[in-house]
């Protein structure tokens, strides 16, 4: 059977705005195989609770957005990772936290338990104590003569997250990269439960600081499509632009430290600059710089300010009106050139493989915006331009994010010059249900999914892009110098804090 029609035989359980798809392990050992004959079939996340493992879909050739579940019988269920290989970190978090094994899974070693938490599987039904000592972590193998090893992190230079990079050379040539995460590891899905979706948005919030608007709006869509309710259209629209003002800043500090990786100076300078100046528009709009715990569920927490909407056209008028020279210093320094083109190079058809999303899937070829599809409001009244390139190179990544920059521009000044009248929030009911809420943040799309029983959180998971790019970069980097990995890194700047959870 196809993998569609296996899809067809399933029962359904509610789950707004997507009905949830339950199949019994054969139906998904089946559909797993399956899978490799149905490549439009994405894989945007995967994760479990104490009974179930789940897995969210994206139809490529429909635009459908599919749930799926399958019960976990002796602690195992069919592994979906030897044909969507992006399933693989998923499956390692899964066994870490609910203590459920892919069975024939293509990589079986620990991610975020490196063997020091007082319980192993916290989020099981059945924690159990930790009573074995933490073992050496395991990379994968190399073989080749002239081959040796630089390994990198957790802890850096600068003041950054921590990961660990396990590089493996020939040469000033890299031939492996292994990413080794989990330093970050909060329990962020544990302090969620038992607690209503309001007290519980402020964790959301700090998944990912510098996706911190992000994240609230998809908790926020997640805990409305639950109780089924929507905030009003005024909150709406702010929430829209806290994002698009939560792009240009990230954009900005991000493009300029690529440059300034390549040892230019002047253009970090000039786009250091102007960030500063978005957060501080910010913080005089919203009352904080990165706008954290502004977004709630079911609408606001506070109003934008009476000089808020002035700060932040008189802020991006004077990016507008740089920009253009900016980016032609950019395009005549050939040192640029020479160290962004073909540099760090994602191959299009690994973009779709592991479904990327934002600026690391557009700049090579994936054409995916999740303020177009599935779309939520209040892009659903705006026409959003997602300019996309398939050179999938350093350079093109930088390009995207030029490009998006000005987009921002003007989506804020439609939504600023019409900004609707009324309430900014309101009341959640003490309800019981299932909700998937996203939003596209600036890394790309983010995913939600909440259970509430009589208004409170009894299960939840949040996926952040990046556990979809940080295996695009381990394959991006092969074949560079270890000179270019700043630049590749940069380039993805994929969220150490968004996958440790």
């Amino acid at each position: 059977m196809t993998a569609h029609a296996i899809l067809d035989t399933a029962a359904f359980v509610a789950c707004a705005p997507f009905p949830r798809r339950v199949l019994d392990q054969s139906a998904w050992a089946e559909f797993a195989a399956a899978l490799a004959a149905t490549p439009a079939l994405e894989l945007l996340a995967l994760w479990a609770d104490p009974t179930h493992v789940h897995a969210l879909l994206h139809d490529r050739d429909s635009a459908d957005f599919l749930p799926v579940s399958v019960a976990v019988e002796i602690g195992l269920y069919p592994a979906l990772s030897p044909t969507r290989p992006a399933a693989a970190w998923f499956e390692r978090m899964i066994r870490d936290l609910w203590g459920h094994t892919a069975a024939d899974g293509i990589d079986q070693r620990p991610w975020l338990d490196h063997g020091h938490w007082a319980t192993t599987t916290p989020l099981a039904a059945r924690p159990s104590p930790n009573l074995a000592a933490a073992e050496p972590a395991e990379f994968l193998t190399s073989e080749g003569e002239g081959l040796h090893q630089i390994a990198v992190g957790p802890v850096h230079a600068g003041i950054i997250e921590p990961g660990h990079f396990r590089f493996t050379c020939n040469g000033e040539t890299i031939v492996r990269l292994e990413i080794r995460l989990g330093y970050l590891h909060k329990g962020t899905l544990g302090l969620l439960r038992g607690k209503s979706p309001r007290a519980a948005a402020r964790f959301a919030a700090r998944l990912s600081g510098d996706s911190t608007v992000a994240h609230a709006i998809a908790f926020a869509h997640a805990a409305e499509a639950a109780c089924g309710v929507a905030a009003p259209p005024r909150a709406t629209q702010l929430r829209g632009v806290m994002g698009e003002i939560e792009r240009i800043a990230n954009h900005l500090g991000d493009i300029g430290a690529i440059i300034g990786d390549a040892s230019f100076a002047v253009l970090p300078a000039r786009f250091g600059w102007h960030r500063e100046a978005v957060l501080r528009a910010a913080a005089r709009a919203f009352g904080h710089r990165l706008m954290m715990d502004a977004v709630i569920p079911g609408g606001l927490a506070e109003d934008l300010a009476t000089e808020g909407a002035r700060a932040i056209l008189a802020t991006v008028a004077a990016i507008e009106a740089e920009l253009p020279g900016l980016v032609r210093i950019y395009d005549d320094t050939s040192s640029l050139a020479d160290r962004l083109q073909s540099t760090g190079t994602l191959r299009p058809d690994l973009a779709e493989r592991f479904a990327a999303g934002g600026f690391v899937g557009r700049a090579s070829g994936r054409r995916f915006d999740a303020r177009r599809i599935p779309g939520y409001a209040p892009y659903d009244r705006l026409d959003v331009t997602a300019v996309c390139l398939d050179q999938g190179d350093v350079d093109a990544r930088v390009r995207v994010r030029l490009a998006e920059i000005t987009e921002s521009i003007r989506l804020l000044r439609l939504l600023l010059t019409e900004l609707s009248d009324g309430p900014i929030a309101l009341p959640l009911p003490m309800a019981s249900g299932e909700g998937i809420g996203w939003s596209e943040g600036f890394r790309g799309d983010i995913w939600h999914w909440l259970r509430l029983e009589g208004g409170l959180i009894t299960a939840a998971f949040l996926a952040d892009p990046s556990w979809r790019q940080w295996p695009l970069l381990q394959a991006a980097i092969e074949g560079n110098i270890v000179a270019d990995f700043p630049l590749c890194n940069k380039s993805f700047n994929c969220s150490y804090s968004g996958v440790d959870l």
